[in-house]
């Protein structure tokens, strides 16, 4: 019997989820940063094997929005819970339930898709007494989850078994993207994702969550293997493309370099970014 069905990840912002998403596909597929509200579209990751298709949809975080941005954010991640097989609800295991979890959970009241709750990042200390095992029971009391994970997706702790959760929750149903289908986001859309991750990841906090990426070109070098990329980081304000530049062009050179390496394992062929 092939299984198939459409699974969405939520939870606060920082929680984990693209890094999550990202193991379970066994590739990088999802922006990943420490930066709040990285994620700001719904992005479909499909993985596919002999007995099932699961289609992960991984959304921004939900949080209180302060501007419109933030609106549509929220509205987007909550418009999630529709038309989804499974929800994985994902908190910060090691620390205890705060406003934003209890928000996410009243948000789920009513809801008749079962819900799976994903205790992330357990390789940390956990807050106050050792073991952090009180905590659970706290997760555990704010809604009537269909089972609980404790996982460390970036150590890959206990995914084998969230995943086996993941596929006994699913039912008898169509293989609804080809085999070698991994996202319905198109590559340009994925190449400018993490080349934006990059600049959050060497700008820091000096560079506000609002930087875009837009692919000019993206096209095949006659005659060579190699792909040509062209792309334009957008910032907010004039102050902020020395930031982004760097001194002597060295930090857009530091994410030009990075970008090209994850963007070749991704396409399976050498890189020229411009």
């Amino acid at each position: 019997m092939f299984k198939s069905g459409f699974v969405a990840l939520i939870g606060r912002p920082n929680v984990g989820k693209s890094t999550l998403i990202n193991n379970l596909m066994g590739q990088k597929l999802v922006i990943v940063s420490d930066k709040p509200q990285t994620t700001r579209n719904r992005i479909h990751c499909i993985l596919t094997t002999e007995e099932a298709q699961v289609v992960f949809l991984d959304t921004p975080g939900i949080h209180r929005p302060r501007h419109r941005l933030g609106q549509r954010m929220v509205k987007t991640a909550l418009n999630t819970f529709k038309g989804v097989d499974l929800v994985l609800f994902l908190v910060e295991g090691p620390i205890s339930p705060g406003p934003g979890d209890r928000y996410i959970a009243q948000a789920l009241r009513g809801l008749k898709t079962p819900v799976i709750l994903v205790m992330n990042k357990m390789d940390l200390p956990p807050e106050g007494s050792p073991g952090g095992r009180g905590f659970k029971g706290a997760y555990e009391g704010l809604y009537p989850f269909a089972g609980v994970h404790e996982v460390s997706a970036l150590q890959g702790t206990n995914l084998p078994g969230l995943t086996e959760a993941i596929l006994a929750a699913l039912s008898q149903g169509p293989k609804y993207y080809p085999d070698d289908m991994v996202t319905d986001q198109p590559e340009r859309f994925v190449a400018a994702e993490l080349i934006r991750e990059k600049v959050f990841q060497l700008t820091r906090d000096e560079i506000p969550h609002s930087t875009a990426v837009v692919i000019e070109e993206m096209r095949e070098r006659e005659g060579s293997p190699l792909l040509d990329i062209r792309a334009v980081i957008h910032v907010e304000r004039e102050s902020q493309k020395g930031i982004v530049i760097g001194k002597q062009g060295r930090v857009l050179k530091e994410v030009g370099s990075l970008a090209r390496q994850d963007l070749e394992v991704l396409l399976g062929s050498p890189v020229y970014l411009e």
